[in-house]
């Protein structure tokens, strides 16, 4: 994907109202595809692949395509697993990423099955794995969602995982993204978010440059050589940060100089950033 990393981009592609769909058992291919969706901006959904899902990978992916083309759709967890030689944790992969949400089992429910299946072999007579009905089990929260998203295939299609700090960070009197955006030139401000990208190029005199993602957007920081000595563990390691500084801008582009800088709590929420030199 290069600078930017699936979940930035499909969090860019989400903010300009393309509609960003979950991998689908019926529906998804290997790899990402379009749907025509008028709803979404130019028309298309973009459905995600199944080999995105982690623990599938192509090969995997693929043989679960080829056998969906070749015989039909699935029609249930036990189903598939009778028809396609997988792995338990390729299964449950499956079901935490929410791929078999249209056979009808909620995600919860979903990986209860997907233990289940995982001891069925395509040899084995149908339908005698024990546990594939799973009992009634509470839905998973918009919250849980996300975490299990970001853990299966390191994307969210349904939302920021900054947008659960939301509440918290306007408390605490930072501004988003799109509001940095539009600051005065001087004017003092805190923003969190997630950290994209770190780069602390040779020829910059030690400055550092990180760019920070929120629900709205993407925000440019720039740490000095003294406050990065000062911070460097926090700077280093967190993979999420409250910042506070000074915008400067530029012809029109808006830079944070930052003269504080704290970690932000969002552990199983936030994809590892790409470190440049």
């Amino acid at each position: 994907m290069g600078f930017y990393s699936p979940q930035s981009l499909v969090a860019d592609a989400r903010r300009h109202g393309v509609i960003v769909r979950e991998p689908d058992i019926n529906a998804s291919l290997t790899h990402a595809t379009l749907e025509p969706e008028p709803e979404s901006t130019g028309g298309h959904a973009i459905r995600l692949g199944l080999a995105a899902i982690r623990h599938v990978g192509d090969n995997a992916a693929e043989t679960i395509v080829a056998e969906r083309q070749a015989n039909g759709p699935y029609i249930s967890i036990g189903e598939l697993t009778e028809r396609v030689r997988l792995k338990k944790p390729t299964i449950e992969a499956l079901a935490t990423a929410g791929a078999f949400t249209s056979l009808g089992p909620e995600r919860r429910q979903a990986l209860w099955a997907a233990g289940a299946a995982g001891t069925t072999r395509p040899e084995h007579l149908p339908g005698l794995a024990p546990g594939l009905d799973a009992p009634a089990l509470p839905g998973m929260t918009r919250f849980e969602v996300t975490v299990a998203d970001l853990w299966a295939t390191g994307i969210s299609p349904g939302s920021h995982p900054v947008e659960y700090l939301r509440h918290w960070l306007t408390d605490h009197g930072a501004i988003t993204a799109a509001v940095l955006d539009q600051a005065e030139d001087g004017e003092r401000v805190w923003i969190g978010g997630a950290v994209t990208h770190r780069q602390r190029p040779a020829t910059a005199g030690g400055i550092t440059f990180l760019n920070l993602e929120d629900e709205t957007g993407m925000a440019n920081i720039l740490v000095s050589p003294g406050l990065f000595h000062r911070s460097r563990k926090v700077l280093v390691a967190s993979n999420a940060l409250l910042f506070r500084g000074i915008a400067q801008v530029t012809e029109g582009s808006s830079t944070l100089v930052a003269d504080h800088v704290r970690p932000l709590e969002l552990r199983g929420l936030a994809s590892q950033s790409r470190d440049f030199r």
